[in-house]
């Protein structure tokens, strides 16, 4: 069975989205709900994963921040973020993490493909990458790369929640009052600032239909 799919129209409070999940992960463990896919945007704020160093939060008064309890270290999520949460049974998907991880993260390359995007995961840098070749290299003459995408995951009872964010048209600048994910020298960047006119839905269109070639249905597995 493919999991739901949930859209939410307008921001939704990062406290209530994580009672969301919760609530529905427990479902999920306890088999009375369907796996799940939430769409959904933030009002601004920083979550702080798991290794989130406190030096890395720059600006700490701009938005609220929260412990996340994800994998990862800061992250911004705000409006012209589409936000995904992947409410997911890992433990029916072969209980490898580091293979569920790979699998968001090809998801995500092959919806930017949709967009004529080639995305790369670096190792050492967590997340989808864009090469920059228009930007000047960085001082020690690395090729620049933007970051187009986050990714960071908890699991609870082997199902999976919190899961990725992409930038479609966020205010970039809100990504100043953190170092993203911990990394220095590399930059951020959006569809919308890559010179493509796509909207929210139609990442969202994108996502659903490169989603099954990422992941089959359980069954089919």
């Amino acid at each position: 069975m493919q999991p739901d799919w949930i859209t939410s129209d307008a921001p939704v409070p990062y406290p209530d989205a994580l009672t969301a999940m919760q609530d529905r992960v427990a479902s999920i463990r306890n088999g009375t709900a369907n796996e799940a896919i939430w769409l959904l945007e933030h009002p601004a704020l920083y979550t702080a994963g798991t290794s989130a160093r406190p030096s890395d939060l720059t600006d700490p008064a701009r938005f609220p921040v929260y412990k996340a309890r994800r994998g990862g270290q800061y992250t911004y999520h705000g409006p012209g973020q589409r936000v995904v949460y992947t409410m997911l049974d890992v433990g029916a998907r072969g209980r490898d993490v580091r293979a569920f991880v790979q699998t968001l993260e090809a998801w995500v390359i092959a919806a930017l493909a949709e967009f004529g995007l080639t995305g790369h995961i670096r190792e050492g840098r967590v997340g989808v990458w864009i090469e920059r070749p228009d930007k000047p290299p960085l001082p020690d003459g690395t090729p620049r790369e933007d970051k187009i995408a986050a990714i960071g995951i908890r699991l609870s009872k082997w199902v999976s929640f919190h899961g990725l964010s992409i930038n479609v048209e966020p205010n970039l600048s809100h990504f100043d009052g953190i170092v993203p994910c911990g990394i220095t020298g590399h930059g951020i960047t959006s569809l919308v600032d890559l010179g493509l006119p796509v909207t929210m839905d139609d990442l969202d269109a994108a996502l659903k239909r490169t989603f099954g070639h990422a992941f089959p249905n359980v069954s089919d597995a």
